[in-house]
C-alpha cells in the first residue's frame, strides 16, 4: 500500500453526505485519479447526475464497484453496513483496504461480516470537512497495520486534521468532535444574539462572533498553549472580560458543555452496532 494514492483504484460505496464530501475533496485536490475512481449511490438517476458532475464512473452495484479496488470507502448509512458487506463479501480480498465512516459501526462488525482477514480502518469525521476544516479520528481494526492507518490519515488530511486513537475512544470522539459543531453553533448564535441585545446590527454581531471563534481556535491550535492560559491573557485585572467570565461561571456554561459531551458519548455507546 506504499504507492501513491493517485495510482490506487478507489471505490466509494455511498457517495452521499460524508462519502460525497470526501470523494469530491480528494478528486479536487488531485489525491485520487478520476480514471481509477468509482462510486455507488442508491438510485440510478442520482448515479448519472453525480457521474456527470465528478467525471467518474458512478453506479448502483456495490459488488461490481469493489472488484479490483485497492481502497474501498464505506460511506453508507450505519444501519445498512452489514447488508452492503454481504453484497461485496465474495469480491473482497486481504489485499484491499476498507475505510469506514459509518458512525457507531465497529471494525469488528465489518470484519465479521466479511468473514476474512480484511484490513479495516474506521474514521469519525465531522461536518466542517466540507470546507477543509474538519477533524477526523482514525482507528484500526484487527487486521490493519500502520501503513493502512497512514494511508487513511493522508486521505482525511485533505479535509482537515486527523488524529489516531484506540477504537475504545471512538464514542468519546463522536460526543466531542462529531457532535461538537452543533455546540459551537449554539454558542455562536448566543454571542450574536448578545451583540444584538447591546445594539449591534445582526449581521455585524454574527460576523464578530464567528470570526472571534475562528481566531481563538487557531490560536489554540497554532500556539499549543492551554486554553486557560490564553483566557488569562485576555482577562485584565478589573476589566470587562472578568465580569463576563463571572456571568459564564454563574450560568454554569463550563459544566453544561462538559455534560453535553458526556451525554452525547453515552448516546453514541447506546447506538453502537454490535457484532
Amino acid at each position: 500500500m506504499g504507492q501513491d494514492l493517485l495510482e490506487k483504484r478507489v471505490a466509494v460505496l455511498g457517495a452521499g453526505k460524508m462519502g460525497g464530501i470526501l470523494l469530491q475533496a480528494l478528486l479536487k485536490n488531485g489525491m485520487f485519479s478520476k480514471a481509477l475512481t468509482c462510486a455507488t449511490v442508491q438510485h440510478e438517476e442520482r448515479a448519472k447526475a453525480l457521474s456527470a458532475k465528478l467525471k467518474i464512473s458512478v453506479g448502483t452495484d456495490n459488488a461490481a464497484a469493489v472488484k479490483g479496488a485497492d481502497i474501498i470507502l464505506i460511506g453508507v448509512k450505519p444501519q445498512v453496513v452489514d447488508e452492503v458487506m454481504n453484497e461485496i463479501r465474495e469480491q473482497i480480498t486481504p489485499a484491499q483496504l476498507i475505510v469506514s465512516v459509518a458512525a457507531s459501526v465497529p471494525t469488528s462488525l465489518i470484519e465479521k461480516s466479511l468473514r476474512k482477514k480484511i484490513p479495516v480502518v474506521r474514521a469519525m469525521p465531522n461536518t466542517p470537512c466540507s470546507l477543509g476544516s474538519g477533524m477526523t479520528a482514525v482507528c484500526k481494526g484487527k487486521y490493519a497495520d500502520a501503513g493502512h492507518v497512514a494511508i487513511t490519515c493522508r486521505m482525511f488530511d485533505v479535509v482537515g486534521r486527523t488524529v489516531v486513537v484506540d477504537e475504545k475512544h471512538m464514542d468519546a470522539v463522536t460526543g466531542l468532535s462529531a457532535s461538537g459543531p452543533a455546540y459551537i453553533y449554539i454558542i455562536l448564535e448566543s454571542l450574536a444574539e448578545a451583540g444584538v441585545k447591546v445594539g449591534l446590527p445582526r449581521d455585524i454581531a454574527t460576523l464578530l462572533a464567528a470570526q472571534t471563534t475562528l481566531g481563538s481556535a487557531r490560536v489554540v491550535l497554532e500556539t499549543g498553549d492551554h486554553p486557560a492560559l490564553l483566557k488569562d491573557a485576555v482577562t485584565t485585572p478589573a476589566g470587562c472580560t472578568i465580569d463576563g467570565i463571572m456571568e459564564l461561571e454563574e450560568g454554569k456554561l463550563r459544566v453544561t458543555l462538559i455534560k453535553a459531551v458526556v451525554r452525547a458519548t453515552q448516546r453514541a455507546k447506546e447506538l453502537a452496532f454490535t457484532s
